[in-house]
């Protein structure tokens, strides 16, 4: 059964293994589309790799694919994020899928997700069972989910992958939203509109290249941007500086009365220098905390003033 709908299908090119992985999965999702939906789209976007390999590895494709596909050339590479971005500016359908590398294999997802969007879902994305990372690692990201739920009020999926569908309301609502620092999924959560999903058994691993400080990076951005949370650590700081400020000035006084501490200890009154050595180090350490934190919100409005565009095209191909 072919489907009247125009389905716009964006993969990201941003590795010699995805260039090699390349006309494999154009020929899967090409049978599948053209099986069952009467009109499509390919939007490659080309995360600096370099062209004539990927243009090595379109050439022996059929004519009647080749003329689907509009490759964006990225002038410099970004974040998966921005680059998906790119492609999701440019897709005309009336159903925008992400369609990642890894499910070539399962081009027959593409219909799923669109025969599920059409029991009232704008966005229906893949879902991981599992996250493939050593278990510090999921520890951290556990974290972070647990962060960015609680503190933002979006409603997150810590197993969700990239590919989804997006129906062309929810894809114009969602590119209204301008931001510099761009966190996709906490986007898709912002915009709202009926989400579901569909369970796949291939695991979420991390991003090829990604290093641990990048990814600490991205999610201190992350929770800078769209959650409360270093408020509300600001805000505990505050009141364990109060504590210990009521605690050390009643200290002093019963040590000034008394000679006797608040452990028990006697002391001379003249004594102290060790003490206020250690008091001014703890509040200096605090006052350093905080203008840390400060400093995150503080770049991140000097980014948004800046006004830099995610992503730069160089140039569109047709084929």
């Amino acid at each position: 059964m072919v489907h009247h709908s125009f389905i716009s299908i964006i993969g990201v090119i941003q590795s010699p293994r995805n260039i090699r992985a390349l006309p494999g999965w154009l020929t899967a999702v090409f049978t599948e589309l053209s099986a069952h939906f009467s009109d499509f789209e390919f939007v490659l976007i080309n995360n600096h790799c370099l062209q004539s390999d990927i243009d090595a590895a379109l050439q022996p494709l059929p004519e009647e694919l080749r003329k689907n596909i509009f490759l964006l050339n990225l002038s410099a590479p970004v974040n998966r994020d921005n680059a998906i971005l790119a492609g999701l500016d440019r897709a005309n359908g009336d159903y925008t899928i992400i369609f990642e590398f890894d499910f070539s294999d399962q081009p027959q997802l593409i219909t799923q997700l669109w025969e599920k969007s059409q029991k009232g879902y704008d966005v229906v994305y893949l879902r991981a069972r599992e996250r493939q990372l050593s278990f510090a690692s999921k520890q951290l990201y556990a974290l972070f989910y647990t962060i960015m739920r609680r503190y933002s009020g979006l409603q997150l999926d810590p197993l969700a992958h990239h590919s989804r569908l997006i129906s062309r309301r929810a894809l114009n609502s969602l590119l209204r939203l301008r931001e510099n620092s761009h966190y996709l999924k906490a986007i898709y959560a912002l915009v709202g509109y009926n989400t579901s999903f569909l369970e796949v058994e291939v695991p979420l691993q991390p991003e090829p290249g990604a290093s641990l400080g990048a990814q600490f990076r991205n999610s201190l951005v992350a929770v800078t941007s769209f959650t409360t949370f270093l408020r509300t650590v600001l805000l505990w700081i505050f009141l364990g500086s109060v504590i210990v400020a009521g605690v050390t000035i009643y200290n002093a006084v019963k040590v000034r009365l008394t000679n006797i501490d608040i452990f028990g200890d006697h002391h001379e009154t003249l004594s102290g220098w060790a003490f206020l050595v250690v008091l001014i180090s703890i509040f200096f350490a605090i006052t350093c905390l905080n203008l840390y934190i400060m400093s995150i919100y503080l770049s991140n409005i000097y980014t948004e003033l800046k006004n830099r565009p995610p992503y730069i095209i160089e140039s569109v191909k047709r084929y």
